[in-house]
């Protein structure tokens, strides 16, 4: 199973992705791959696009995202926003493969 910790509500400082939903065979695993390129995606535009600084770290089924300044977290929380959303759709179609859960920080 995915779980996904999402660090606050309101601000959203960042996130923590760790295991394999296991939803299908490696390589063919629809729902690992949209997790994971909505991760990707959220991290390439903090940084890219935003501009932010956020601290990442990334291994085979973990990554690890949290928004350091008070600044890029006001920068950043529309596309967080949009993350979590994104992240709570596919729970709600794939709910034994994925858990989301926000953690107040």
């Amino acid at each position: 199973m995915i779980k996904a910790e999402i660090f606050g509500d309101s601000p959203i400082q960042g996130f923590h992705i760790t295991g394999h939903s296991d939803f299908s065979e490696e390589g063919s695993d629809i729902v690992c791959a949209a997790v994971s390129s909505a991760a990707y995606m959220t991290a390439n535009t903090l940084t890219e696009i935003i501009g932010a600084n956020p601290e990442i770290k990334v291994s085979d089924g973990d990554m690890y995202l949290k928004i350091k300044t008070e600044e890029e977290l006001k920068r950043s929380q529309e596309i967080l926003e949009g993350f979590v959303l994104h992240l709570n759709a596919l729970s709600e179609q794939y709910q034994k493969y994925i858990k989301v859960s926000i953690t107040e920080v």
